[in-house]
């Protein structure tokens, strides 16, 4: 979920990205797990029941990833995904009020559905989305296929995304949470998995959402703080390990609590009533100082359309005509915005020795 500093995002700190040409030949570090649960949430019948294969195992994640990915290294975009390990202790008690939101929505579903509120029941379904050890690993499986790289961290995903991106190695994490910028991410694109025409939850209305970059630097040089009071600031409103955050303190307040204060240590002497699910300063440091793999290497390859059809066609009953073609977009983008590009930078070394 995340934390909502939405509010606090000055608008020199976001660019709109109208053609993803604009992000071509540029590194994206995305976290796995946001951009997986986005595709099991959208992708479903009208009736909120995901994509199935004959034995029944959901494959919305599958689709997504696979034609989403081919859209983005058509545009010129080298994805890598980054995938979560073990969870913080501290993060259990969200993690386990996330299974009780998922267990009543799927009540409300099959309440929907029976009743006939098929609308109703799509919007409850959404929220009915779990990824599992054999959806994870088909994922992967499906990546490695395709030639993409992926990387398994040790803790959040989001963090080792952040991790790449600060040494240099990815241009920018993308996710649609803001927590990448907490973890110090220098550049944040959000909506990349997901732009294109929407529907609102409810609502016969449909919008188009486009991608965004947002900049970290920008954002703290407008606010006039730093990195680490912003992460003060987030856990005041509530992140993933203090969902709650302080009673009665929003965006702006807790803003103006830091700046007034200086860090989160000093402000929480000042506010006697505050209270934390866990120790606020252990939630700081995660952020500050998340464990992170520095043993990944980056590397794309052709696409192997055996394993691709061993994992779509053969195992989860996808169109082999329909993995075919898209296979054949996919190796024609690999070769040129990818393999090209690197046989043109190497030419360029020859040339400068």
């Amino acid at each position: 979920m995340g934390v909502d500093l939405k509010e606090l995002i000055p608008q020199i700190a976001r660019k709109q990205i109208s053609d993803l040409r604009e992000l071509a030949g540029k590194i994206i570090a995305l976290d796995a797990y946001n951009a997986l649960y986005q595709f099991l949430s959208a992708i479903r019948q009208p009736d909120g029941t995901p994509l199935m294969d004959s034995r029944g195992r959901v494959t919305s994640h599958l689709s997504g990833l696979f034609y989403r990915t081919i859209t983005l290294v058509e545009y010129g975009i080298k994805p890598v995904y980054v995938f979560d390990g073990v969870p913080p202790e501290i993060k259990a008690a969200e993690i386990e009020k996330r299974k009780a939101m998922r267990e009543e929505a799927e009540r409300k579903y099959k309440e929907a559905l029976a009743a006939g509120r098929i609308e109703e029941a799509r919007r409850y379904a959404q929220a009915t989305s779990k990824l599992t050890n054999e959806m994870v690993d088909d994922a992967k499986k499906l990546l490695t296929a395709m030639g993409i790289p992926w990387i398994q961290a040790p803790s959040e995903g989001e963090a080792q995304a952040a991790c790449i991106t600060r040494k240099g190695d990815a241009w920018a994490t993308s996710s649609q949470d803001y927590d990448s910028l907490l973890f110090g991410a220098p550049r944040l694109v959000r909506n990349l998995t997901i732009h294109g025409r929407r529907k609102l939850p409810g609502k016969d209305i449909y919008i188009e959402l486009k991608p965004e970059v947002v900049e970290l630097d920008k954002i703290l040089k407008t606010l006039g703080i730093t990195r680490e009071q912003l992460v003060d600031i987030a856990i005041l409103i509530g992140t993933d390990y203090n969902p709650d955050g302080v009673k009665g303190v929003g965006p702006k307040t807790a803003l103006r609590i830091i700046k007034a204060y200086g860090n989160l240590e000093k402000a929480l002497k000042a506010l006697p009533k505050a209270s934390f699910p866990v120790d606020p300063l252990k939630i700081k440091d995660i952020f500050l100082n998340p464990p992170c793999d520095y043993s990944y290497k980056l590397e794309w390859h052709e696409p192997d359309e055996k394993s691709i059809m061993e994992v779509l066609v053969e195992e989860h009953d996808f169109s082999k005509d329909r993995v075919t073609n898209a296979v054949q977009r996919l190796r024609r983008a690999y070769r040129e915005h990818i393999k090209g590009a690197m046989t043109s930078l190497d030419k360029w070394f020859k040339r400068k020795r």
